[in-house]
């Protein structure tokens, strides 16, 4: 059986990890490179890696941060941030990124996932959506949850998907950062549209938002989290310990 993984997230800006709740009020935590080969060495399955304003901003990620980074983890790590050509995505991926992830970029230029795939291969390819309720429907936004696109965002994720992205992170602006527990609405949604592995991000604040994610979502592949892994909350060894006691197949 396929273990389910377990990925911290690195949301960066100005090169140094920030968080918030609900994509606003961003504090610094810590060192990137620091962060990541900690959770390198600590259990982590894969590592996202975020230039959270790099969109805004107009601006390409911070490429001698991101290759530092990269020298330093042993894992997986997906890389996202001002991605909007293939000549970023080979830029990434020269620093080192085994999977690149797309957002604003996609949404200005649809065509970018299909050209992508072609060049890198669909595994190569993360579709990150981050997703907000507005009058009751799920809508994307774009620029780091700052611009509402006016996209239906299940009718989204199915196209990209279809154009060639092999992952999708499902990020939530409504439960981001607030540790009430993963979007479980939301992930039903998506995963009932598509047949490449979701990732969920955004929500948890304890173990057991983990495994009630697993056990009522069976076809999420991944839960992403921040604040929790980077505060201590939660130590992903204890997490992974209590998946496998709950029947959830984990590589510990």
């Amino acid at each position: 059986m396929i273990t389910k993984r377990i990925i911290p997230c690195l949301d960066v800006k100005d090169g140094r990890v920030v968080k918030g709740i609900n994509f606003e009020g961003l504090g610094d935590v810590a060192s990137p490179i620091e962060l990541a080969k900690y959770y390198s060495d600590h259990g982590a399955d894969e590592l996202v890696f975020y230039d959270i304003t790099a969109s805004a901003e107009g601006r390409r990620l911070f490429t001698d941060i991101l290759t530092e980074t990269a020298r330093q983890v042993f894992i997986p790590l997906t890389v996202g941030g001002g991605i909007n050509t293939v000549a970023d995505f080979d830029r990434v991926l020269g620093c080192g990124a085994d999977k690149v992830s797309v957002n604003s970029g996609a949404i200005r230029n649809p065509a970018l996932v299909g050209e992508a795939a072609r060049l890198y291969g669909d595994q190569c390819v993360v579709l990150s959506v981050d997703i907000k309720r507005v009058d009751g429907v799920f809508r994307v936004f774009a620029k780091g949850g700052r611009e509402n696109t006016g996209m239906e965002a299940i009718e989204w994720i199915r196209r990209c998907v279809g154009e060639g992205a092999g992952e999708v992170v499902v990020n939530s602006i409504d439960t981001d950062g607030v540790k009430g527990g993963f979007d479980l609405p939301m992930l039903e949604a998506v995963c009932d549209a598509v047949d490449v592995p979701v990732i969920a991000s955004g929500g948890a604040g304890c173990i057991d938002h983990f495994l009630t994610l697993f056990h009522t979502r069976p076809k999420v592949d991944a839960g992403l989290a921040a604040s929790i892994f980077h505060f201590g909350e939660v130590a992903i060894k204890d997490l992974k310990a209590a998946m496998a006691a709950d029947g959830i197949p984990t590589r510990l």
